[in-house]
């Protein structure tokens, strides 16, 4: 089948939680339908804004512009209250290198160590964007409120997944909550920020696929 949605990212992870989340809201919407840049060798842009907003449009542009599909991007991040919302924007490469997980962890627990649990509220936020081939625009955001282990936990996720403990636990009895890698990944989007802003994407996507214009 050939592709409809093409996805701004070379992360397999990402393209599978995406797909997770949108077939819910979007039945007719195969997984085939939407692949990533990766499947077709497009490569990602320089993202130099300085919001999640402004990052994904970068990469959803770029990509509408050289796949002629319907382009989806988002650009996330962990903002921690006492660092004054960073990593923000810098998620990825805390560290240094871009997209080193377990180091952008190590240091941003060892930023954190002496910080007692009262103190290490954090959040995941993230923007969705939505690009048409003709230049119709359009962005969604989504927030996952928690707090921050001492250590990691949990093989699921990825990213900062190891440390935010969310404030919604879904279908949890009492006792220690999880974080987000404990979660099963069906438990982790009902409640993730990614999972927030794209489901309030998914009408946008509907009707453009459907022949229509975006919602304003």
């Amino acid at each position: 089948m050939t592709a409809r949605v093409v996805l701004a990212t070379h992360n397999r992870h990402k393209l599978g939680e995406l797909r997770a989340i949108l077939a819910p809201v979007l039945p007719g919407l195969a997984p085939d339908d939407v692949v990533s840049a990766a499947d077709l060798g497009a490569e990602p842009p320089v993202e130099d804004g300085v919001t999640f907003a402004e990052n994904a449009l970068i990469k959803a542009r770029a990509l509408a512009r050289t796949t002629g599909l319907v382009a989806l991007a988002d650009d996330s991040g962990l903002c921690v209250d006492v660092l004054g919302g960073a990593p923000g924007v810098f998620s990825a490469r805390w560290a240094g290198a871009h997209g080193d997980d377990a180091a952008n962890l190590r240091l941003l627990l060892d930023q954190l160590a002496d910080v007692p649990e009262r103190h290490r509220g954090a959040e995941f936020r993230c923007a969705a964007a939505l690009v048409t081939p003709d230049g119709h625009e359009h962005v969604e955001t989504g927030v996952l409120r928690g707090v921050l282990a001492t250590a990691p936990r949990g093989a699921n996720g990825f990213g900062y997944d190891p440390v935010l403990v969310p404030e919604r636990q879904p279908g949890r009895a009492a006792g220690r909550p999880l974080t987000s890698a404990e979660l099963t990944p069906e438990e982790k989007n009902a409640v993730s920020h990614r999972g927030e802003a794209f489901r309030a994407l998914a009408p946008v996507l509907a009707a453009v696929l459907e022949g229509g214009r975006p919602p304003a």
